[in-house]
């Protein structure tokens, strides 16, 4: 991506010359990952993404159809050079479509000639019993929401008693193939750090790969406290008291820095990471593009605009046309989401709203 610098009321001003082909932005990323929420329901109540009750879904209407979300998933690989599409929610696997919807996508092909790398991100509730089909459809990997091993207190943050479903989701995934199967943990003070040693034994000896995630300002409003957020430096300490691990190099795009971990008595070696989008972002090398289940585009998890896509594509707008929009939309995106700066406020969805 070539780069420009102009003169703008006698002052520089630098930016990024996109070329046909590719979505990229005014600060020279390039989105090659595009992550898709199918729905913003969801069969648990996580405190940190979704308030106790009272929150109204979609109308049906609203929310973009099978055939809808494929084409527009068609639009970002085919004209825009998306070449990963992540399947998130609400909970993606409540998507009655959903195999469909992953077997159209694996359809495709990218600027590279072949498909795209397809996952899934859940909270595992009844994915054994769909992991067949989805493998099947074309699914390459799966990511699985798991914030405690301790039954009471999974029940008490997911508002539902369902750690053993999630822990057969697991088990399935990877009978399944789909490995590297990852781990998510949302680790939150005085609530389940003392799950952090044990989530990442259970995950060396299974072969799952652990992420932990500092927590983010997207749950019920004003339900977010940064002093109760346990930052990534804090989470490496409390590891390092147990576990002996090395950087695992450079990580590109990806959120989580990683960190290989030597083997030990009680497990063998593997990789943990931490997502630390609060206290170190890595908006500087963003490479997302979001597509909400009501057809909007967000360029930010923390985006306060959106761009709508499905009125265009209901009334007629042709691939190209929806591709300029995309693109038009996209070299807005801000050069960061600016959590701890003086004018941040926490964007009007929720999590469960705009999609992981």
């Amino acid at each position: 991506m070539a780069i420009q610098t102009r003169k703008s009321l006698g002052a520089e001003v630098t930016t990024a010359v996109v070329p046909a082909g590719v979505l990229g932005d005014a600060f020279g990323r390039v989105a090659r990952d595009l992550r898709v929420s199918l729905t913003d329901r969801c069969n648990l109540r996580c405190s940190y993404c979704m308030p106790a009750e009272g929150l109204d879904w979609l109308p049906t209407d609203d929310v973009l159809t099978d055939a809808e979300i494929v084409r527009l998933i068609d639009v970002a690989v085919t004209h825009l050079g998306v070449r990963k599409v992540r399947f998130t929610g609400g909970e993606p696997l409540l998507r009655r479509g959903l195999a469909g919807i992953i077997a159209g996508a694996a359809g495709l092909r990218t600027d590279e000639g072949v498909a795209p790398e397809l996952s899934l991100t859940t909270n595992g509730v009844g994915l054994d019993r769909r992991i067949g089909e989805l493998a099947a459809a074309g699914l390459d990997r799966v990511n699985i929401s798991l914030d405690s091993l301790d039954r009471q207190r999974y029940a008490a943050l997911a508002r539902r008693d369902r750690l053993p479903d999630v822990l057969r989701g697991l088990a399935a995934a990877a009978a399944a193939g789909l490995r590297p199967v990852k781990v998510n943990t949302v680790v939150m003070r005085g609530v389940n750090e003392a799950d952090v040693v044990p989530l990442l034994e259970f995950c060396l000896r299974h072969g799952y790969r652990l992420r932990f995630i500092e927590q983010m300002p997207l749950g019920p409003k004003h339900g977010w406290d940064r002093a109760a957020m346990v930052p990534a430096a804090e989470i490496l300490t409390l590891l390092g008291e147990h576990f002996e691990f090395t950087p695992a190099g450079q990580r590109g795009s990806a959120p989580a820095e990683e960190w290989l971990v030597a083997p030990a008595d009680c497990h063998p070696s593997g990789r943990v990471g931490v997502i630390a989008s609060v206290t170190a972002p890595f908006c500087g090398a963003c490479d997302r593009t979001r597509l909400t289940a009501d057809g909007q585009l967000r360029t930010c998890l923390f985006a306060h605009t959106e761009t709508d896509l499905r009125g265009p594509l209901r009334a007629g707008a042709s691939d190209t046309d929806l591709a300029e929009l995309w693109r038009g939309a996209h070299l807005a995106k801000a050069a960061g989401h600016g959590i701890g700066t003086a004018g941040f406020h926490q964007p009007a969805r929720t999590m469960s709203s705009i999609g992981g």
